[in-house]
């Protein structure tokens, strides 16, 4: 494969990670997005070291690190300290997890894209694809224009117009739950010393409220609460998002309930920095690729996680990386059964990722209602697993199937 050229569908955090992976292994490649520039839907990321060493290995960790908030667990109460999770730990992964706005990352994305001369086309939306055979796809773009390459991937989201191929009455599940977010400075806080952050305060009547910094110096916290929602399409979210009061209302609701560290903290928001996150899901998936293995999605397009272990995007980079590693090993011949070997191996992973949630959530949960409920398990979860694999070993491993 190393001689044909990829399309990526999709410029965000999948598409150009995915566009670096595979220059690096010397297969070229094309980006297309339909916008005119790389989208940042806003706020930022929270990144594990998992994903950090695969940015480690395209050189674009030492880059981003310092513009980001480091930080190791995440701290979790009732009325007193109920349970942390650990979220990376230099000393045990070799690195610390990174809180860092989506922009940031986006940034030095491109930038490296641009110094290596991997082209990215802006203005160019995907509409469908139009034939495939056994050596090439053929796909058509809103304008009318027809493009062709050895294989074209879906970076494109959730709402991949790319997966319609593969599975045209296919729509996201959407959860009834949005995330409702804002910033705000960390001078605001008051009652600090009580709590350690980041921190998740759980209320019984009013549901979990998370506190958590950024900006390189933690000047900046983010601020936010899942709200009940029924889905209003993108038109009805843009719609939402251009009356912001009622996210302060929201925001607000209930703060008499929590510590003096919330009623601070949304004493003062800014419209300008609230963000909405409609949660959807897609259902597990019996192939990521097409019947000559020339069209695949990847990333929310294929999988989508739930918040708890805070693991989509990285487990997004996982999916790129891997991929690349798996395209440069693989001919024409064994191209099919090198995507179903890689699509397995990723599926294991995030299937762990799923268990992995479930078990966060009812180590928390029934403590909401009683918090006097003994036998609790405070142990660490071990996350060596998730935190510490050697890709490019595991794809091997993976290859080692088809021998």
């Amino acid at each position: 494969m190393t001689s044909n050229e990829v399309a990526i569908i999709g410029a965000g955090l999948s598409g150009l990670a995915l566009a670096l992976s595979l220059h690096k292994q010397s297969i070229p490649c094309t980006i297309y997005e339909a916008r005119s520039a790389s989208l940042d839907i806003g706020g930022a990321i929270m990144l594990s070291p998992n994903a950090l060493r695969i940015l480690d290995s395209l050189d674009i960790y030492q880059k981003i690190k310092f513009k980001g908030f480091e930080f190791q667990n995440l701290h979790f109460y009732t009325d007193k300290p109920l349970d942390s999770f650990e979220f990376g730990n230099n000393k045990k992964y070799h690195y610390d997890a990174l809180r860092i706005y989506r922009h940031e990352l986006i940034d030095a994305l491109v930038t490296a894209l641009q110094e290596k001369g991997v082209p990215i086309q802006y203005g160019k939306k995907f509409t469908r694809i139009l034939s495939e055979s056994e050596t090439e796809v053929t796909w058509e773009f809103e304008d009318g224009q027809t493009s062709q390459a050895a294989c074209i991937v879906g970076a494109d989201g959730i709402h991949s117009r790319v997966r319609q191929y593969l599975y045209p009455d296919l729509e996201p599940h959407f959860t009834n739950a949005m995330g409702v977010t804002a910033a705000v400075p960390t001078s605001q806080l008051k009652e600090t010393e009580t709590f350690e952050m980041p921190l998740t305060i759980m209320n019984p009547k009013h549901g979990a409220f998370v506190i958590a910094q950024q900006l390189s110096d933690g000047s900046e916290v983010l601020i936010g609460k899942q709200k009940r929602a029924t889905d209003l399409g993108r038109d009805g979210w843009n719609n939402l998002l251009n009356d912001k009061k009622w996210c302060v209302d929201f925001l607000r609701e209930g703060s008499k309930d929590y510590p003096e560290i919330v009623r601070s903290a949304v004493s003062d928001i800014s419209l300008n920095k609230i963000n909405l996150w409609p949660f959807y899901m897609v259902p597990k998936l019996d192939t990521w690729a097409s019947k000559h293995s020339r069209v695949v999605i990847l990333g929310d397009a294929a999988h989508a996680i739930p918040p708890t272990s805070g693991q989509g995007v990285n487990q997004a980079f996982e999916d790129v990386y891997t991929y690349s590693v798996i395209l440069s090993k693989c001919n024409e011949a064994n191209l099919e059964q090198g995507l179903k070997i890689w699509q397995k191996g990723r599926q294991a992973r995030i299937d762990q990722v799923l268990e992995l949630n479930a078990r966060i959530d009812a180590r928390r949960m029934p403590q909401l209602h009683d918090t006097t409920v003994s036998g609790f398990d405070s142990k660490p979860f071990d996350l060596e697993w998730l935190y510490s694999p050697d890709f490019d070993e595991m794809v091997e491993g993976w290859l080692a199937e088809m021998k």
